[in-house]
């Protein structure tokens, strides 16, 4: 797959991701406030949680951006770019909600502090954040820098990759808020 295809496909999934997401800041208010009998989260906390993940993954995704930059002075992009490969059934796991054991860090966990007007900015924001990095990085400089990733094992990710994770993230929750959807339909018959 060429550097083109990649950015391509890292920001439509991005796109298609984050588009679907925003449709249930839409949703019921009651829908939205539900908590699942197991003591899950609702959906206004489990969408305050991917802004919340969104915020420390694009802190990393931006500084790697600007290292990758620079480092473009001492690199063979060419040589880089021939042998790339995306890791895209690895970091595809992550967008499958239940697929693997994973605790979040406590800074990751909502906390029911902003509204949802305030999330819904907050995601639409990151979102053209990511865009932007991808244009910046158009050249396929973006495999110039790899920074570790610990959930799953998935091990050093390029920041292409680091943003497919961010979307994968996102498409992660999107099953669970329609597990949340599908029981309080079930609650309320």
């Amino acid at each position: 797959m060429t550097i083109a295809a990649v950015i391509t496909d890292v920001s439509n999934t991005l796109i298609d991701t984050f588009s679907t997401i925003d449709t249930w800041f839409e949703k019921d208010g009651n829908l939205r406030a539900y908590r699942p009998v197991h003591n899950g989260w609702t959906i206004d906390e489990i969408l305050e949680h991917i802004g919340l993940t969104n915020h420390y993954l694009l802190i990393l995704i931006e500084k790697a951006a600007t290292k990758a930059v620079a480092n473009i002075q001492q690199a063979d992009l060419a040589n880089e770019l021939a042998n790339h490969t995306f890791q895209h059934e690895k970091l595809a796991t992550i967008g499958q909600h239940q697929s693997f054991t994973w605790i979040r860090p406590e800074h990751m966990e909502p906390k029911g502090i902003n509204a949802s007007t305030e999330v819904r900015q907050q995601l639409k924001t990151q979102v053209q954040q990511c865009l932007h990095t991808l244009h910046r990085l158009s050249g396929g400089e973006g495999v110039l820098y790899k920074t570790t990733m610990s959930v799953n094992g998935l091990g050093k990710l390029n920041v292409y990759e680091y943003i497919y994770f961010l979307a994968q993230h996102g498409r992660r929750h999107i099953t669970q808020m329609e597990k949340n959807e599908m029981a309080f339909h079930s609650v309320i018959k």
